[in-house]
């Protein structure tokens, strides 16, 4: 699970900014939280604020960690690291990059710095029993120091640092450390970031999932119902079929060995055909509302990452769906068992959920341009003073009492009028 996360110098955020899952003393929903170390952690959290504040900057920042921790071991000499440092500081500053998570029921902290498009500082600590101990540290890029448990078991590892490349990602791929095993895994496999970008590889999981797991068809099918969208059956079909080259352009600076490789290999083909009660079939892929392939799209990879206990991050939850249905997927979060480690935050619009049926007032966070420098600031509801348990959060939220709504010029009219 995440605890907390922060971020300094990526795109309009400048100073730090830090999110916490870690629960506050308010005792609403505590059965909706995991205890850990006398602490109570939060499995969802929901992120307001106005286009361009920075919500989806703050997103993309762990996706960007995430990349660069599972990737750089294969980035090559002379090859800097793309990023976007804030237009007012630029690459000269650092940019810093900070988790807490925990494994095994074993916190650990990570962070990095770049400067100059190169890692600058990094670190890597546990608290196996509840006290921190160091597994490394890299300092200025030269000084690597180990803890005691770890020393002598880097050095394959160290042969292939350069500065471009975080030690995390050289040692998961060149020692056998289990607590750096562990950390790469929760990386690369634990933490889930959806975007619009990656829709179709989720529905084509989806409807893999769908055709060769039974049960996993069952559940669909169960949540659809629950929705009262009347499908009664799913037919997927998958096909190998050979390669269309006049169906997709090969690159020409592949070699020709390489293309004739291609041409001869098999691509899946799939269809999906929903039955309604009433009896009749819609394509899924050709036919279908977008808000009906987004829901397929998100339904197999939900289950998964309910049952495997991963965190999903995802900006803008609600594109294409109904407010309904988003209600019923944070609820598949919100109604798990307490040691169900699974966790979802994320960024949306909609002013419906913004409901203490379903969150807590330090689940609710939101995003706001600072007007000085225009930089993103990020702050939880809880951290705001004299709001009322009992307040109509939706309606406070649209009237700008917590900030993070658009300056809206109410003089437009006059002006287009006047024109």
């Amino acid at each position: 699970m995440i605890l907390e996360y922060s971020v300094s110098n990526y795109k309009s955020i400048k100073n730090k900014v830090m999110f916490s899952a870690v629960a506050g003393k308010d005792t609403t929903f505590l059965e909706r939280t995991r205890e850990f170390q006398q602490n109570n952690i939060l499995k969802t959290a929901i992120l307001y604020g106005a286009n361009g504040s920075g919500k989806s900057n703050l997103i993309q920042s762990i996706a960007f960690m995430k990349n660069l921790v599972v990737n750089s071991i294969n980035y090559q000499p002379g090859q800097g690291i793309l990023y976007q440092p804030h237009k007012q500081l630029g690459f000269e500053q650092n940019s810093e990059f900070s988790i807490q998570f925990i494994i095994d029921d074993i916190r650990y902290a990570y962070g990095f710095s770049l400067n100059n498009m190169v890692v600058v500082d990094e670190y890597l600590y546990y608290f196996p029993k509840k006290r921190q101990a160091k597994i490394f540290e890299r300092i200025e890029n030269e000084v690597l120091s180990f803890g005691d448990k770890f020393k002598g078991k880097f050095t394959n590892s160290l042969d292939v640092l350069k500065p471009n490349r975080l030690f995390l990602s050289c040692a998961a791929n060149f020692s056998s450390v289990n607590e750096i095993a562990n950390v790469y895994g929760f990386f690369r496999d634990k933490i889930v970031i959806y975007s619009l970008e990656n829709q179709q590889n989720w529905m084509n999981y989806s409807l893999g999932e769908i055709n060769n797991n039974p049960k996993t068809k069952e559940i669909v099918l169960s949540f659809l119902d629950n929705l009262g969208l009347k499908i009664k059956d799913v037919k997927v079909n998958i096909e190998q079929q050979d390669f269309d080259p006049e169906a997709i352009a090969l690159p020409d600076f592949l070699s020709d060995d390489f293309k004739e490789q291609i041409k001869h290999s098999k691509v899946n083909s799939i269809t999906a055909k929903l039955i309604y009660n009433s009896g009749m079939e819609v394509d899924l892929i050709h036919e279908e509302s977008a808000g009906i392939k987004k829901l397929f799209s998100f339904l197999c990879p939900f289950i998964d990452i309910i049952k495997k206990e991963k965190t999903l991050i995802c900006d803008e939850l609600e594109a294409s769906l109904h407010e309904a249905i988003i209600a019923e997927l944070i609820s598949l979060f919100t109604d798990l068992n307490s040691n169900n480690n699974a966790q979802l935050f994320f960024s949306t619009h909609d002013t419906s959920l913004l409901n203490l049926d379903l969150f807590r007032r330090d689940q609710i966070w939101f995003t706001e341009l600072k007007e000085n420098d225009r930089s993103t600031d990020l702050y939880s509801l809880a951290e705001i003073k004299n709001i009322r348990k009992d307040e109509k959060y939706g309606k406070g939220y649209i009237s700008g009492k917590y900030g993070a709504i658009p300056f809206l010029n109410h003089d437009m009219k006059k002006i287009i009028d006047k024109e």
